[in-house]
């Protein structure tokens, strides 16, 4: 008993009874100012951040294809020609592969045209067209050549300086930009290697990735027409959930019973298989000395060892489970209690179950803000231009300055005439800014786009503001997160803290929690939350390392970069559940995060027992709920969008569906947010109850002066009572 005694002691001292304490306190101070202080530097510096990035970035090149001089399509000057045309989309294969052509803007060394519409018959220059002029042989396919084109050039000089496309294959839009169809049932004169098979191995691997408009298309029409029926699905998700919690007090104890034989059945029902698995493994010979070592794990589960080993592991795993029935029955009579008492907060305060949804805004707010951030970010600099040429072997092109720089206004300028009022001037000299050079002869040399500089404040800082923006974004989420938690914690303790329920529990509780929260503690989750985003910044590091590490053959190496996301992952998990516990404490008494988390671990620890039997209950009982309710709409919505379920008449038919799972997942995974919304919540109902509990029992004892605040079911579990009953009577 005395080293009983010693070992609690080494976990601190017992809370010493307040005859002033009653709840939450009022009266309390800001707490880790300086914190308070660095964390709102830290977000006028990212409004900064997103300022220096508005001012600078351009997302117009993520959302708008460009065409060969860098204009975008579908803006401006070129608002009615949403689409860019390639004039020789093989180019894009040769030239490079599909990862760098999508890095670079689906840019490549060919001429790109905005178009009003893409191609949709196949079409070709014919050899006896070449003395012709641009007016005559493009007289229906004049928008595909570039817009600066006189109708009096030469069909050759045309294509010789690529102002013109020489083929044209039917093509689909997709992202803004026309891509030929990969299945090819005509041969072109002059071009007879155009074929399907041609067209697959070029075109057919990225269409796959980007061709997504006509199945886009139809995902919006199934939207359109099943939106009503998913917001009914997301509606019973919601009312299961709600049931669920508030039906606790009631089934609380025979549904963890129910779980509990449950989990003893499946056990059971797994020794078995697994011991006729031996037995007739046994009685064929199959033995693991038969079959050695080898890398395919499937081969073992034809050897009688592997299923004995199963049974081992299975009985002891049931009679570990079976012996903490035994022994540990009472705590689990405790959580129940616990878990009935946080249904009845739940349904004194019905306006923590919606809290969530100010969680979700907040959210959506820092992670949208960082994502607008990062695009114009990504997004910033001057457009540059170089020189590019399809094959600088032609002949007229040696020394061609490939890759140089360029200006697309001065290369239109000397490329054709120049068009001005009332003058007829011929094309002067291609220089291209190189005066000693002459490659007017150069076929194909073209002023491209390349991509945006990387000169200038913005530009040259890019990674350290894209830095600064995911430490921003990590550590606003954990503070929105933890505002939720501490604001949930002080409603939750002012309903425990009322002696006499509901008279006792504040108007306002939640609103309350929310201002007091705000006013004197921002510093204290902002400190909780930069301990753990350091943390999580770390696991990121790490799994970088690790992505560049996989190709390598070191395995010790990689072994401890495993060790350390091990280490990581643990501490990530300890400190969510010390500051979530440290919370709770700065919800009640008010004090800075450091001695909060202390109290709170001492607190625990003195209690270690209780808390895992607590803590297991508590995820088995939430786990099931989640699979009742995403399950259960996960079925109806099956029946219902499949078109299994008849009779229910005109008004209540299923849709006609170009792809019915869409709205089945739709439903699901909303059902899953709705689910877990509403049970972390009342799991925050619970730990916050659990803390307050062992409170109680440590700082009353029961007369009148120091009465419980516990419900009477947990007196009597506990064999406890308060000795004056006339003031220590609570209304149920």
């Amino acid at each position: 008993m005395g080293g009983k005694q010693h070992e609690k002691e080494a976990y601190g001292k017992s809370v010493n009874y307040d005859p002033s304490f009653r709840g939450p306190i009022k009266n309390r101070g800001c707490t880790d100012i300086i914190c308070c202080v660095l964390f709102l530097l830290f977000i006028l510096g990212y409004i900064v951040v997103g300022l220096v990035a508005w001012v600078y970035g351009d997302p117009r090149q993520v959302l708008y294809p460009r065409n060969s001089t860098g204009a975008y399509c579908g803006m401006g000057e070129n608002q009615n020609k949403p689409y860019v045309l390639y004039f020789n989309i093989f180019n894009c294969i040769v030239a490079t592969n599909i990862i760098s052509i999508a890095q670079n803007g689906l840019q490549c060394p060919t001429p790109q045209v905005c178009v009003s519409s893409c191609p949709v018959s196949p079409w070709a220059v014919d050899s006896s067209q070449f003395s012709k002029t641009v007016g005559e042989v493009y007289k229906e396919n004049k928008n595909f050549c570039l817009p600066e084109v006189p109708p009096d050039m030469n069909v050759m000089k045309s294509l010789e300086q690529e102002l013109c496309p020489s083929f044209l294959l039917p093509s689909t839009p997709a992202l803004g930009r026309c891509f030929p169809s990969p299945n090819i049932n005509f041969t072109l004169p002059g071009y007879e290697w155009i074929d399907n098979t041609t067209v697959s191995k070029g075109i057919s691997g990225l269409l796959d990735s980007i061709n997504a408009r006509d199945v886009s298309v139809k995902i919006f029409e199934d939207f359109a027409q099943s939106w009503y029926w998913i917001l009914v699905a997301l509606g019973v998700a919601l009312v299961l959930s709600l049931l669920f919690i508030l039906l606790l007090r009631l089934v609380a104890a025979p549904l963890v019973l129910l779980l509990i034989v449950g989990v003893l059945a499946v056990l059971a029902y797994g020794i078995y298989h697994c011991w006729q698995q031996y037995r007739t493994l046994r009685d064929k010979g199959a033995s693991i000395a038969q079959l050695g070592f080898t890398t395919n794990l499937s081969a073992y589960q034809s050897v009688q060892e592997t299923w004995l080993a199963a049974v081992i592991v299975l009985a002891v795993l049931e009679g570990i489970l079976l012996l903490m029935l035994i022994f540990l029955r009472q705590r689990i009579r405790i959580a129940i209690a616990l878990l009935k008492e946080a249904s009845r907060a739940v349904g004194q305060m019905m306006s923590t179950m919606f809290y969530p949804l100010v969680t979700f805004v907040l959210l959506v707010i820092c992670i949208g803000y960082w994502a607008m951030t990062a695009l114009y970010l990504a997004t910033s600099g001057q457009p540059q231009y170089i020189y590019r040429v399809p094959d600088p072997s032609t002949p007229g092109c040696e020394g061609a300055p490939v890759n140089k720089s360029c200006d697309p206004m001065e290369q239109g300028r000397s490329r054709i005439r120049l068009q001005v009022p009332g003058l007829n001037l011929p094309c002067p000299p291609c220089h291209f800014q190189d005066q000693s050079k002459n490659f007017s002869s150069c076929p194909g040399l073209t002023c491209a786009f390349q991509g945006y500089s990387s000169t200038g404040l913005a530009q040259r800082s890019l990674f350290n503001l894209q830095i600064y923006g995911v430490l921003g974004l990590f550590w606003t989420v954990n503070w929105v997160l933890a505002l939720g938690q501490c604001v949930l914690a002080g409603a939750f303790a002012s309903f425990y803290w009322a002696f006499r329920k509901p008279r006792d529990i504040p108007t306002f509780p939640l609103s309350s929690a929310f201002i007091r929260t705000l006013r004197y503690h921002t510093g204290s989750l902002a400190f909780g939350a930069l301990i753990l985003t350091l943390v999580q910044i770390a696991r990121i590091i790490l799994e970088y390392i690790d992505h560049k590490l996989r190709g390598s053959q070191n395995p010790v190496a990689r072994c401890i970069i495993c060790c350390f996301k091990c280490c990581l992952w643990c501490l990530e998990k300890f400190i969510k559940f010390l500051n979530r516990n440290a919370y709770i404490m700065i919800a009640i008494y008010g004090k800075n995060f450091c001695v909060s988390a202390k109290n709170a671990f001492m607190l625990l620890m003195r209690n270690v027992v209780r808390v895992v039997v607590l803590d297991k209950v508590t995820d088995l009982l939430l786990f099931f709920g989640k699979l009742l309710v995403v399950g259960g709409v996960g079925v109806l919505s099956f029946f219902f969008f499949s078109g299994r379920i008849k009779g229910l008449g005109k008004d209540f038919e299923n849709p006609h569906l170009n792809y019915y799972w869409l709205p089945i997942m739709t439903s699901i995974m909303g059902a899953y947010v709705i689910a877990s919304g509403f049970f972390s919540v009342f799991g925050m109902c619970v730990d916050t109850l659990f803390l307050c509990f062992l409170e109680d029992l440590e700082r009353n004892d029961g007369s009148q002066e120091r009465p419980y605040y516990m419900p009477k079911s947990l007196l009597k579990i506990l064999g406890k009572k308060n000795k004056t009953p006339s003031e220590g009577k609570r209304k149920k």
